[in-house]
């Protein structure tokens, strides 16, 4: 089953670059409602596996990244499309909800 990418500092850019849609969950351990989420995102790079990139941001340990985005609460998921942000969802929200933002880039 595939997991969801882990995204650092580092290997970001490579990783939205993709030409397939990528969802991007950032997160942190501490965070409770990123833990309800956290098992959906899991699910979702398994379901969407050679459709979707389905990545993981852990903002404590990549900063850079989180700052470039303006991330001020988690969960936040960004949804990328040839590298460019085309949707956002902050907060968590039942999978259906990001299955649809999800779906609409792969159209």
């Amino acid at each position: 089953m595939s997991k969801p990418i882990e995204i650092t500092d580092a290997n970001f850019e490579e990783i939205i670059g993709s030409k397939k849609p990528v969802m991007v969950d950032f997160w942190a351990e501490w965070c409770g409602p990123c833990k309800m989420v956290g098992p959906v995102v899991e699910e979702m790079a398994g379901e969407y596996d050679g459709k979707a990139v389905i990545a993981k941001v852990d903002v404590d340990s990549n900063p850079n990244v989180s700052a470039k985005f303006g991330i001020r609460s988690i969960p936040t998921m960004l949804f990328f499309k040839n590298g460019e942000i085309v949707d956002r969802q902050v907060g968590a929200v039942p999978k259906n909800v990001l299955s649809q933002k999800l779906d609409a880039q792969i159209a």
